[in-house]
């Protein structure tokens, strides 16, 4: 069984009842409704990424992943490229991250996306509610941007993000 072919997938991740760990989720549904989804662009968005993913990542030629940062400033926006971890015998699925994913797709299916890049938010809170932090909210708009240029960019002759 062949993964189904997409030239980007977006893999989005995050609780949208935690706060600003809702970044994730908000801008995989901003994408949907800004761009067609369907052979050139597909969306998946979850509380938390899953090895089931790496069958997505086999069949993509390029990949974005999306999540908030509690490492980074709160409402700092990043775009960082991303590349396959080591491959461990143990995954450990409560902190599944972008590099253990393209791994365990490289791993089981022998493929991964050419390119791929992590898109952060710096987290304000991650207390419980639905509402963002100021610095997150304020964030939103540069993350879409940035977004949105990312895209663009990988739709148009394949090229990577500059």
């Amino acid at each position: 069984m062949s993964p189904h072919k997409v030239r980007i997938l977006i893999l989005a991740c995050g609780n949208s009842l935690r706060s600003d760990d809702g970044v994730g989720p908000w801008l995989a549904e901003w994408v949907e409704e800004n761009f067609s989804v369907g052979l050139d662009l597909r969306v998946v968005s979850q509380q938390q990424w899953t090895p089931e993913l790496a069958y997505e990542l086999a069949g993509a030629e390029a990949a974005i992943f999306i999540d908030c940062s509690l490492a980074s400033s709160p409402g700092s926006v990043n775009l960082i490229p991303v590349h396959a971890a080591e491959v461990n015998q143990a995954v450990a699925t409560h902190h599944l991250g972008a590099p253990e994913l393209l791994a365990l797709s490289q791993h089981l299916y022998g493929s991964e996306p050419r390119s791929a890049f992590l898109l952060t938010v710096g987290a304000g809170s991650v207390d419980l509610g639905e509402e963002f932090s100021p610095q997150a909210e304020a964030a939103l708009t540069k993350a879409s941007q940035l977004l949105k240029s990312v895209i663009e960019q990988m739709l148009s002759a394949g090229s990577e993000p500059a």
